[in-house]
Order: structure tokens, then C-alpha cells, then sequence
């Protein structure tokens, strides 16, 4: 069925200015659009679990030695351990801003109940939700290493650097990243891209140097004074020993999203008379996310990274090509001029002109060569006037 001119014209104007829509969503939403996706979600909660490496030393003190009997120190070798985080969103937390609060627990999987019990933390920082970096506020979370009747007993902290999340968008360069057990930064740097189970991620590493602990938290197991003979030392002279930790931690993120898909911790407490001098191994051990872990982070990975590519790269493609389209249509309609049509409308209420075809009518003209006679419009209930017209023939 044919369209008249004026519904051409109000068809082409529709489809013109939706694909001209279609076009500027295209544009718009890549820049606008996937700045608000790509920001670490609100409803973030992750269990990670790490476990020793099979095959490779792990060295537990058993603090009671150090206190009773008369022997030395007692390290116990190949001892299981597991360190468990649970990391989750809360006040306050906004569009840009949100605080994350982390429990941590290390544990010997060989004793049984509390005294299987190692470390215990729990860390709050409020952060960035794009840049992971935490905010500007003084201080800007919290440390809790010890409880007391009411429960934990938090310390502020400043925190620097990152700390559970990487960059939206990270970058093969290095990074600041917080340790809370010495409570500053230190450099992550990148190593190396390579995959996990065919994801795409970044290796990062850092160093953290032999640190006194006492120098960090005055707590009483961070330096101890005791006979030499309780440290395996010849004499009975009391002898005080510091605590000391250092680490080397890797992490595996997969840089869209800055999710770390697979951590690890060649961690190692030690007592001695000085840094450089290791006189009782209190821990040392490698723990790595398991393999439930590493999956469980992928496929949080996978579901930020297909938001991030819907409204990215998917849906601007798609507006795209429907704008081109809509606009193409629309200038097609809007410049077209339809062929065929009639030379005469039909009178009013319908009825075919029966003059209209090719054959000459009783007058003796051509349709196409009739004198066109206009009338001035009246009353339609006018009677209707009959006007003879000269005929050549005569």
C-alpha cells in the first residue's frame, strides 16, 4: 500500500531522529554508562581460603614450650594450615566510596578448637570504589588484633595503597599495597601476564622486609624476655628476643575488574636477638588459594567483566548499527518521490473518476489535455450547476 506524501515525510522524520538518538546513545554510553558500571559492586562478599603447599616446609612453634618444662623451644614441622578471609561491604559506603571489612584467621588443622588458633585480625578501610585507593579521611580504617570482653578492640589506622581490590582497569605497572601486619605500604610489582584457566591476568609481587613487630604493636608476644636455655641458648641468663616478620606475597589479577583471582603468602615470623639473626622460627610457610577459591574469584570476575562488556562495546554496536539504519531509511523516505500517481483524486466520498485511464472521453480531449476549470468553493448543499463545454469536433 502506497504512503501519501505527508506520512512519507512524518515517517522519514521519526526514523531520522531515532537513529540520530541511536547514534549519540552509541556514544554516550561507553563514557558515561561504563564509568557507573565499573566500580566494585556493593553487594560484594568473598570467602577466600589458602592452604599450605604440599611438599614444601611449614614450621610451627609451639608457644607452650617457651613456658614450661626445662627443654628448649619446640618448631613442629609439615603442620597443615589454613588461612581463611571473609571480606564484606560496610557503613559507610556510597556511589563512589565504599568500606570493606576483612576477618582473617590462621589456623593449624592438626590441633583441634581454640588453641589450633594462630593469628586472628580484622581490617576496615574505606576505599575508592573505582580506584580501590583508600579515601583521604584521617584515619580512614582500623585494625583489630586483640578482644576483650566487649569483643574486638579496634585501632585506627591510616591505610595506603591498595589492599583486597586492584584498580578497575589495572595497569602492567607498579603498584602501593597496604600489609596490615606491619600497617604501610610497599611496592606490587608487575611481573608477568599470563592466564588462569584461560583467563587473562596480571602477576604482581611484593617484598616486605624483615620488620620488628614490637616496632608496629607493643604486644607482649612481640618481644620476649626469658632464660637463654628457653631459646635453645647455652646459661640461664634472661635474654630478650623481638619478633620479627617478613613476606613475599604474589597476586594474580585479572585487570579489567581488579579482582585478585589467586593470592599467595611465603610468609615468616621469626624471634631474634636482631634482624639479621634468626634464632627461633615462631612460623614459616606458603599458603595459596585453593582451588575452589581461585574459581569461586573467576566467576565474579567473569560476571563484572560481561557487565562491563554489555554496555562497553555490546550495546554501542548494536545502537550503532540500528541508528545507521533508522537514519539511512529515514533519508530514504524523506528524498523519494513516489511514480504513478493518480492524475485526478477521486470526487468526494469515493467514487472512481470514470475518465481517468488513457481513453478519450465523450468531450473528444485526452485526459491529459483537458482545460483544467477551477471553481471557487461554496456550500456544499449548493445545487449542482452543469456547465457545457465547447467541443472542438463541432
Amino acid at each position: 500500500m502506497a504512503l501519501s506524501a505527508g506520512t512519507r515525510r512524518t515517517v522519514a522524520c521519526v526514523l531520522v531522529g531515532l537513529g540520530a538518538a541511536l547514534l549519540v546513545a552509541a556514544l554516550m554510553i561507553p563514557t558515561y554508562t561504563v564509568s557507573k558500571v565499573a566500580k566494585t559492586p556493593l553487594d560484594l562478599e568473598i570467602t577466600t581460603i589458602a592452604v599450605n603447599q604440599p611438599g614444601e616446609e611449614s614450621l610451627v612453634l609451639d608457644s607452650k614450650s617457651l613456658t614450661s618444662g626445662d627443654g628448649g623451644p619446640v618448631v613442629n614441622k609439615n603442620v597443615p594450615l589454613v588461612s581463611q578471609r571473609f571480606v564484606t561491604v560496610e557503613e559507610p559506603s556510597d556511589a563512589t566510596e565504599m568500606t570493606l571489612q576483612a576477618g582473617q584467621t590462621l589456623r593449624r588443622t592438626d590441633v583441634q578448637g581454640d588453641t589450633g588458633l594462630l593469628t586472628a585480625t580484622v581490617d576496615r578501610v574505606t576505599i575508592d570504589r573505582k580506584s580501590g585507593e583508600p579515601v583521604a579521611a584521617d584515619p580512614n580504617g582500623s585494625i583489630a588484633v586483640t578482644v576483650n570482653k566487649d569483643g574486638s578492640v579496634n585501632e585506627p589506622v591510616q591505610h595506603t595503597g591498595l589492599g583486597y581490590r586492584f584498580p578497575i582497569g589495572t595497569e602492567k605497572k607498579t603498584y602501593p599495597y597496604f600489609d596490615i601486619n606491619v600497617r604501610k605500604s610497599f611496592d606490587a610489582n608487575f611481573i608477568e601476564e599470563t592466564e588462569i584457566n584461560s583467563t587473562k591476568v596480571y602477576h604482581f609481587q611484593t617484598v616486605i622486609p624483615v620488620t620488628s613487630t614490637w616496632d608496629v604493636v607493643q604486644s607482649p608476644t612481640n618481644r620476649l624476655t626469658l632464660p637463654a636455655n628457653k631459646w635453645g641458648l647455652e646459661g640461664t641468663d634472661p635474654v630478650t628476643m623481638t619478633r620479627y616478620y617478613t613476606n613475599v606475597r604474589d597476586l594474580w589479577v585479572e585487570p579489567q575488574t581488579g579482582t585478585v583471582v589467586k593470592g599467595g603468602e611465603a610468609i615468616h615470623l621469626f624471634y631474634g636477638r636482631s634482624p639479621n639473626q634468626q634464632d627461633v622460627t615462631a612460623l614459616k610457610s606458603h599458603i595459596v588459594f585453593d582451588e575452589a577459591t581461585v574459581e569461586s574469584q573467576l566467576a565474579i570476575a567473569k560476571e563484572n567483566t560481561d557487565k562491563i562488556s554489555l554496555f562497553g562495546r555490546i550495546l554501542p554496536i548494536i545502537f550503532a548499527v540500528l541508528g545507521v539504519l533508522a537514519l539511512a531509511g529515514g533519508l530514504f523516505l524523506g528524498l523519494w518521490r513516489g511514480r504513478g500517481t493518480p492524475a485526478h483524486a477521486a470526487p468526494r466520498g469515493g467514487a472512481p473518476n470514470p475518465h481517468d485511464g488513457d481513453t478519450q472521453d465523450l468531450t473528444g480531449w485526452d485526459d491529459d489535455d483537458a482545460p483544467t476549470t477551477q471553481f471557487e468553493r461554496g456550500d456544499y448543499d449548493a445545487p449542482t450547476e452543469r456547465i457545457e463545454l465547447d467541443k472542438r469536433d463541432k
